[in-house]
């Protein structure tokens, strides 16, 4: 996969991060410890995830990324992405959730140059509009050199229950940045009467977790509530030899709860409304609104080869992967995940409760098949 060079010089000090870490669990059987969902071409476009993230992000940075992943998933993730780098891969020796990773990210390159602004953005979510995702994410740039930590919040389309919210306060005058407000709350994941208030009352956006920001400023925010892990991470920076020894000390924290919510609560975040089509790919619900319906059989969206799916009446999503003939009949709302060592059947209103089934299955000792 060839890296497009940037399309504007006004990112030039912008590096990428991508953190390639999960398991995707509402995405089992799909989606496994070993085999995890950004490693996989969930949409049938012959890319997984992680190269889609990386060629969007390369449109405006060229091979200025930087990408986080565990040691479990180094090896394919440099063969999916053969374009960077050695320098370019940071390996976590174990997981300790996104703000160890974006914020080891942040040392090296603070290391590097003092005024890098960097940005983070998830390896498996999907997004299109590019055009209106890089001028949204130029203008957070902008607002990132002058100190603010910045976020992207979507535009809402549904009241979701799978997110978290954003609750937009007033204009912060930037120039170049026209889009820019004042964040005055995070929101944790509502339930479905709050979400709708929230979409009504049209002050809300969802949290995608894209933060752009300094490198070092982002350090500075981390040790207001985590000095110890801001040492840490400075030391690693300083002798990467250190990371095996060091890197277990560290706390298991997202970026929302270690740094996003604090700045917000201080009123230190600000927000670039983004109306570009997104999707975290969560769950099979919303692998559905992404895969196109089936010529061969109407009613479905099928992932894999549709000549191993015979439907007749039923409507929903099917992943034939074991070789197996699927039939599907008369259910609405089906969910059919056939993979050689274990089959999932549910529906579009479960969807969200398949990451019970692998905490089930770890508690009865089957690590094997999550």
């Amino acid at each position: 996969m060839p890296t497009p060079e940037p399309v504007e010089d006004d990112v030039a000090d912008f590096t990428a991060v991508i953190p390639a870490g999960g398991m995707g669990t509402r995405l089992w059987p799909l989606s496994r410890a070993s085999s995890p969902k950004f490693l996989q071409d969930l949409t049938g476009t012959g890319q997984s995830l992680l190269q889609a993230t990386s060629e969007r992000l390369a449109t405006l940075v060229g091979d200025r990324i930087i990408v986080v992943t565990g040691a479990r998933h180094e090896d394919s993730v440099r063969r999916q992405l053969p374009q960077l780098s050695a320098d370019n891969f940071l390996v976590e020796p174990a997981p300790r959730d996104s703000m160890p990773a974006i914020g080891l990210a942040a040392a090296v390159l603070e290391r590097r140059d003092p005024e890098a602004v960097l940005g983070s953005f998830a390896a498996d979510h999907l997004i299109s509009d590019l055009d209106v995702f890089g001028d949204c994410v130029r203008q957070a740039v902008v607002a990132a050199r002058q100190g603010s930590l910045v976020t992207l919040g979507i535009t809402p389309t549904y009241p979701s229950t799978a997110f978290g919210y954003i609750k937009v306060g007033d204009p912060r005058r930037v120039p170049g940045a026209p889009g820019l407000r004042h964040v005055d709350a995070f929101v944790e994941k509502p339930d479905a009467a709050r979400a709708t208030t929230y979409l009504d009352s049209g002050q809300y956006l969802w949290n995608a977790g894209m933060f752009i920001v300094k490198a070092t400023v982002l350090l500075d925010l981390l040790a207001t509530q985590h000095p110890k892990m801001v040492q840490v991470l400075r030391a690693i920076a300083a002798a990467p030899e250190r990371l095996s020894e060091l890197w277990g000390s560290l706390a298991k924290i997202s970026i929302d709860h270690a740094v996003a919510e604090p700045a917000a609560a201080a009123g230190f975040l600000v927000v670039v409304p983004a109306s570009f089509a997104w999707d975290d790919v969560g769950d099979f619900a919303s692998l559905s609104t992404i895969l196109s319906e089936s010529a061969e059989q109407p009613g479905l969206r099928i992932l894999g080869d549709p000549a191993l799916v015979v439907n007749r009446g039923a409507t929903g999503v099917v992943a034939a992967g074991s070789g197996r003939t699927v039939v599907t009949l008369g259910v609405r709302d089906i969910v059919v995940i056939d993979t050689p060592d274990a089959l999932l059947v549910t529906t579009r209103e479960h969807c969200q409760d398949v990451k019970q089934v692998v905490e089930t299955l770890q508690s009865v000792g089957r690590e094997d098949l999550t």
